[in-house]
């Protein structure tokens, strides 16, 4: 069977919904089936360009660049989408026609393309739906809710929902999401969790910690996106109660809308305890995170909808204890302390971020044993193999 992926980011990007696909589009490729994941790019220098990487057909469609962009001529970009994807890569679409297309949200810009292949390939098609957008948007202020721009965002949001055969999103709380909207008859929706490959232990070489001049430091990571959603603001004011502490760090690695203004705030309240790396490689990022401590989570409060941020599987993954500040109701909470896999509480809460933080800083078998059990959760619960076989199901394949 041809399975055909659409992400906006695939390796070397470091996003983490780039390391996402590839995991699924090994696992596939293990299973036996032949894989074709479409991306834009901004680098190619033809229409498309198609390699072979470890097994996979990597199709990179030339596009504007999206993810270093302005807010707004990202946006613009994004909603070209579909319309640049199939003029530019219209020829190789067409000469590779699939059994399944399977698109990654975000964006929420594939749904006019979706439904054409969809028709011309007449199969089904499945929606890993990891974002809800624009409602978050909403929720965090940067849309008003009502207005033009968010009833056009509404809008594609609906196309690409329309697109799906299937519609697979990150945790229960978002079935109640569409359920509370009278959507749930509308659309076959399904809990999907998100997955990760699971990698063999490294030998930790402490190259970084070094490098960085953290060797005598507890050191909580952050990596991946540094934007709005994720109010960093709420890791800066943890650091800052933290500056009396002078084993524990915040190192930030990742690039996002509010890196300038974090450094600026950084830098007007002198702190000397956190500070941002630019993005690396996924090789260098997994190298980086086996050396250090505790992987940090934040989502802003104000957020209505629930999300299961990637970056988790990558703690897990190197068997890191998570420390994460959230939203009401994310139904994160409960699975980290259900498999004891790390400490949480509601955004807002600074005091009680800050006592689990402490407890972490000062309790190196406490942070051992979640660690552990975080990489148990994953092997149990969140393996790519499980994802793979849940998507394949829906087209009468068996594993």
């Amino acid at each position: 069977m041809r399975i055909l992926i659409l992400v906006v980011y695939y390796l070397p990007s470091v996003m983490s919904s780039a390391k996402l696909i590839d995991d699924l589009a090994r696992e596939f490729h293990d299973l036996g089936h032949e894989v074709v994941v479409a991306a834009p790019d901004n680098a190619v220098l033809q229409d498309f360009e198609v390699t072979v990487e470890s097994g996979i057909k990597v199709v990179r469609v030339k596009t504007g660049e999206i993810k270093s962009a302005s807010r707004w001529l990202r946006a613009s970009r994004e909603v070209l989408l579909s319309y640049m994807m199939w003029r530019k890569g219209k020829v190789f679409f067409l000469q590779n026609p699939s059994d399944i297309v399977i698109y990654y949200s975000p964006t929420i810009f594939f749904g006019s393309l979706v439904a054409r292949l969809k028709r011309i390939y007449r199969c089904p098609s499945y929606l890993i739906l990891r974002d809800i957008f624009p409602q978050w948007a909403v929720d965090t202020g940067l849309l008003r809710c009502g207005s033009l721009v968010h009833r056009f965002f509404e809008y594609k949001a609906k196309q690409n929902y329309d697109a799906a055969t299937i519609i697979g999103v990150q945790t229960p709380a978002n079935l109640q999401y569409f359920s509370e909207r009278g959507l749930s008859q509308k659309y076959r929706l399904e809990v999907l969790y998100n997955w990760a490959a699971k990698t063999e232990k490294r030998q930790v070489s402490g190259e970084y910690r070094k490098r960085l001049g953290l060797e005598d430091k507890t050191v909580f990571f952050y990596g991946g996106n540094i934007g709005v959603a994720q109010d960093m603001d709420n890791i800066l004011r943890l650091a800052e109660s933290l500056q009396n502490e002078k084993n524990a760090f915040f190192l930030l690695v990742g690039e996002g809308s509010e890196v300038a203004r974090l450094k600026s705030l950084m830098d007007a309240k002198d702190l000397t305890n956190i500070a941002i790396h630019p993005p690396v490689d996924q090789e260098t990022y997994i190298e980086m995170l086996s050396e250090f401590d505790v992987g940090l989570v934040s989502l802003g409060r104000a957020l209505r909808t629930q999300n299961f941020p990637g970056k988790i599987l990558g703690y897990m993954d190197q068997a890191k204890p998570i420390l994460a500040s959230i939203n009401p109701g994310n139904d994160l909470k409960g699975l980290l302390e259900k498999h004891d896999a790390g400490l949480v509480c509601q955004n807002g809460d600074d005091e009680r971020f800050k006592m689990l933080a402490k407890r972490l800083l000062e309790d190196r078998e406490l942070r051992m044993r979640l660690g552990r059990n975080a990489r148990v959760m994953l092997e149990d619960c969140l393996s790519v193999r499980r994802a793979a076989c849940q998507i394949l199901s829906h087209v009468g394949q068996k594993p």
